[in-house]
């Protein structure tokens, strides 16, 4: 359902995909990053002190959710400077696009590529060696992880909505809720194996950011009530 959101609402519009392959790749830039400085950190510590690795461990999935967010933000920048340029080069003087569009298709494209490399990583581990749930463990490895890539596309897309209106609009603590609530998602992935412990709080974090994007961009409970109900 999550790579829905690409075929059914971007796939049409061509600025729309150069919106989207772009804010995949500021993505990609901050995990390759982040990576880069995890590794350092890895190779210049003791790798015979599990204490210490578990910490680089978290202390990487940490930096990583804040550089991914500092690159939101060059993003959102960018794309400002880009409608100043769309309205000066435009007939009529308005942008093709607006910022709340911008907003949702840059969120789709974190996602995107965040859930890509959410698969590529799932696919080698299905390659084994080995079985799951060989000793004793969950067998839901493969299920509940696929749970979770979609839960993070749908939330780098209502993220990237939240963070783009607290820019606009200059409210910060919109921006930080989002920082938080990226914090808190990946930190739940420490839960794991106890999936319930990461995939219920994440889905609750889910519905909650839905409800305020929708809210923000300008949705109100009439018109979601007529939607659910198929009224025009």
């Amino acid at each position: 359902p999550a790579f829905g959101l690409f075929i059914f609402t971007i796939a049409r519009d061509p600025l729309r995909i150069i919106i989207l392959i772009a804010g995949a790749f500021f993505w990609l830039v901050s995990l390759l990053l982040s990576s880069l400085i995890w590794f350092i950190a890895v190779k210049a510590s003791d790798p015979q002190d599990e204490r210490l690795q578990k910490g680089l461990l978290i202390f990487g999935v940490m930096f990583s959710v804040l550089l991914q967010e500092a690159f939101r933000f060059l993003y959102y920048k960018l794309l400002r400077k880009a409608i100043e340029g769309l309205v000066a080069l435009s007939e009529d003087g308005c942008s093709p696009i607006s910022i709340q569009q911008m907003a949702y298709v840059a969120g789709v494209g974190f996602g995107l590529m965040s859930g890509a490399f959410s698969m590529i990583n799932l696919l080698a581990d299905a390659l084994g060696p080995g079985t799951v749930g060989i000793h004793g463990d969950s067998q839901l490895y493969f299920l509940t992880s696929a749970f979770m890539t979609m839960v993070l596309i749908f939330l780098h897309t209502f993220w990237g909505i939240l963070f783009f209106h607290g820019c606009e609009h200059r409210r910060w603590w919109e921006i930080a809720a989002v920082v938080i609530m990226h914090l808190t998602v990946s930190g739940l992935s420490f839960c794991n194996p106890l999936y319930v412990g990461s995939l219920v709080p994440s889905y609750l974090l889910m519905a909650a950011a839905a409800a305020w994007a929708y809210l923000v961009s300008g949705g109100s409970a009439q018109n979601l009530r007529r939607f659910l109900l198929c009224k025009c």
